[in-house]
């Protein structure tokens, strides 16, 4: 899509307002957004404070008794209505997030149907909220429901602006949950268009608002009030930490999907193309800043080279470009701070004695812009506490299982994980082993809407997608039934 009509198919969709209870909202302070990939300003959202987003909690809870109490084979209707406008405007909406977030195109339009799949699934789900009966040793019966848990808020991050909301969302609704988002300040736009739609596909006024401001301002209140009573963040794990603590005094139900530092290990009997193939597809979506891409690799001393020096010609070959230039894979970086944090990891990972295969400085292109890059050597420490974030494939060698699996566990992170090697036994004890919540083998794209997404230990609990996502926004009641 060239540049000028990619533009324009996004500014159609983009609305400079927040929506309380399916209403427009503005403000007299407005929060301006930029294009990652020039720093112009593309539009401004409003800086709504504790007031509006009272207001949009009070809508969420007047609402919720109608749309939890509702058919939920409606609510699987309404879904399906809502996901058919989400495929009738998917170049728009792609074009949208590859104009805020600087993700290519391609890529953008590719997160536009993925996130689209959550819709799709969980209007499945909500026609299958079954129940179940039991005999009682007391002599009565058992009956169990799952009812939706209430109110609920949702605090998205700015690397997966469509998906991030709809793999929330998307179970929330189906279980008769009603929702108050707080999108990311830096990609704003595509959450207010998917609530436009959710509103044009029939959601009832007060099921859904989106609030935009100060994420301190507004992540206190929502975690303050006693009407909401489920909280889903996307994010780093010392925000996780500190949204956790506050929903303490009213004991909300929370889920956390944090931070990552993604071991991939690559053993000697693997395919060593596949192993690079997946590596990069794994690692450069979204120009690295994922919180599941491989963070640090490990390879078997026996191939680490020869894998490496295959990674790196191949990373040395990824376009590099503004998100609607034809051919490009990899685009800016989200802010200026984001690429000095690569360039810091690159620092130190060249003071311990990595070496610079490919890359490893900042893109002729200039601005947020990085090249591809490929290090092998030094100490893996760094990764294993800290996410890049960025385009950045550090390469080091290992000797043994136990070793590797030792480094791989050596994280107080446990998200994704990945293993490359032909050896079933093998790729099956490791990945029991491993301490994370996902583990892929012998590829580097794990996130569907039928799988199960979420970590352990630092990186979070509760899951998101699949048949257990609905579960994160249903309590369960029992009756007991006194029968002669």
């Amino acid at each position: 899509m060239p540049d000028a009509k990619g533009r324009a198919a996004g500014l159609d969709l983009m609305r400079q307002h927040a929506l309380i209870a399916g209403e427009p909202v503005t403000s007299e302070t407005r929060i301006a957004v930029d294009d990652p990939a020039t720093g112009q300003i593309i539009g401004h959202v409003p800086d709504l404070g504790a007031a509006d987003t009272e207001r949009a909690i009070q809508a969420a809870h007047d609402a919720f008794p109608a749309w939890s109490r509702s058919d939920p084979h409606k609510r699987a209707a309404f879904l399906r209505d809502w996901a058919r406008l989400i495929d009738d405007n998917a170049e728009g909406l792609g074009a949208l997030m590859a104009l805020e977030n600087g993700k290519p195109f391609e890529e953008a339009r590719g997160e536009v149907a993925y996130a689209n799949s959550f819709i799709k699934w969980f209007a499945g789900e909500a026609e299958r909220l079954i129940g179940e009966t039991q005999d009682s040793p007391l002599g009565h019966v058992i009956l169990t429901f799952r009812e939706a848990v209430g109110p609920c808020a949702f605090i998205t991050p700015w690397n997966f602006p469509a998906a991030m909301l709809t793999r929330k969302l998307g179970p929330a609704l189906a279980a008769g949950c009603t929702a108050v988002v707080k999108p990311a300040s830096q990609t704003p736009f595509t959450a207010i268009a998917l609530a436009e739609l959710a509103y044009q596909a029939g959601l009832p006024k007060g099921v859904l608002s989106v609030v935009t401001g100060d994420a301190a301002t507004i992540g206190g209140v929502l975690t303050a009030s006693p009407l909401i009573r489920k909280l889903s963040f996307t994010g780093s794990t010392p925000v996780g930490r500190l949204l956790a603590e506050q929903c303490a005094p009213t004991l909300k139900r929370v889920s956390m999907e944090l931070g990552g530092a993604a071991p991939l290990i690559v053993f000697a009997d693997a395919d060593l193309d596949l192993a690079v193939a997946e590596t990069i597809r794994g690692k450069f979506r979204n120009s690295g800043q994922t919180c599941v891409c491989p963070n640090r690799v490990y390879v078997e001393r026996s191939v680490a080279d020869a894998y490496a020096r295959k990674l790196a010609e191949a990373v040395a070959q990824i376009p590099v470009g503004g998100a609607f230039e034809p051919g490009v894979k990899v685009g800016p970086l989200i802010e200026d701070k984001a690429v000095r944090k690569v360039q810091d990891h690159l620092a130190l990972t060249r003071a311990a004695g990595g070496e610079v295969l490919t890359g490893g400085e900042p893109h002729a292109l200039g601005g947020r812009f990085f090249q591809p890059t490929v290090t092998l050597g030094g100490d893996d420490a760094l990764f294993r506490r800290e996410e890049t974030f960025g385009p950045l494939i550090p390469v080091f060698a290992f000797d043994s299982e136990d070793e590797v699996l030792d480094k791989a566990n050596d994280s107080e992170f446990g998200l994704a994980s990945y293993v490359f090697t032909r050896d079933l036994d093998r790729a099956m004890h490791i990945g029991r082993r491993i301490e994370a919540g996902m583990c892929g083998v012998n590829t580097g794209i794990i996130s569907t809407a039928v799988a199960p997404f979420g970590g352990v230990k630092q990186s979070g609990y509760g899951r998101e997608g699949s048949i257990h996502g609905i579960d994160e926004y249903v309590d369960i009641k029992q009756v007991t039934l006194a029968l002669r």
